[in-house]
């Protein structure tokens, strides 16, 4: 039951992630307020780590920054490890 739950909310965090990359991108193109970087992360850090390097890839977002083309992907594998770490015994 734990696990389901688990899925879903990192299912849909994930989402979200995409989706907010998208936007900002959106708005960048338009020259309108931007989400703050920091939120860009923070998605990434509360599990959508997937959903921000696909968004950034698909959407050719901040790829540009070192900050996310490193900074994600080690979100990722923090993240992964600790889900190994809790789930497989």
């Amino acid at each position: 039951m734990l696990e389901t739950k688990f899925i879903y909310y990192f299912i849909i965090i994930n989402i979200l992630a995409f989706i907010t990359f998208g936007m900002d991108k959106q708005k960048a193109i338009k020259h309108q307020y931007r989400v703050p970087e920091r939120n860009l992360f923070i998605l990434a850090i509360i599990g959508g780590g997937v959903g921000a390097i696909l968004g950034m890839y698909f959407f050719h977002h901040k790829t540009k920054k070192w900050y996310f083309r490193f900074g994600i992907p080690v979100i990722i594998i923090i993240q992964v490890a600790a889900f190994l770490r809790v789930f497989i015994k």
